[in-house]
């Protein structure tokens, strides 16, 4: 029997100054962690319907989905693994995020301000493999 894999996806979102968005986890795994915004794709769901519901419902903000960045794999409470997808999303309409659905709180951070949070493991080495840390 096979592992057992949860679909899910995150966002890599940055405003016009190149800041990135970011959330705090307010549930586990990594509560209390800043990571992308993202969750579970829900049954009938594309990846892209699923980052457009699960960034408005952790940051209030609304996003159209892109390319995608790259895929990690992270280990589940249940002894599962989360395979997450991680899109490039441009932002659509306002841009102040508030925390909402599991995130404590969500804001924009500059490189300065990205080194100084306590940070979901592996975040900054799949940023750099991207491209897409947070501007100066």
């Amino acid at each position: 029997m096979g592992e057992e894999t949860i679909a899910c996806v995150g966002a890599v979102v940055h405003d016009r100054s190149g800041r990135l968005l970011l959330i705090r986890r307010g549930q586990p795994p990594g509560q209390g962690l800043w990571s992308l915004p993202g969750g579970r794709v829900e049954p009938g769901e594309s990846d892209h319907q699923a980052v457009v519901r699960e960034i408005e419902e952790e940051t209030g903000l609304r996003v159209r989905p892109g390319r995608l960045l790259g895929t990690v794999r992270r280990p589940a409470p249940s002894g599962a693994t989360y395979v997450i997808a991680d899109y490039a999303c441009e932002l659509v309409g306002p841009d102040r995020p508030t925390g909402g659905s599991d995130a404590d709180e969500a804001r924009w951070v500059d490189e300065a301000d990205y080194y100084t949070l306590p940070l979901v493991a592996g975040l900054t080495e799949a940023l750099i493999d991207w491209g897409a840390l947070p501007a100066r």
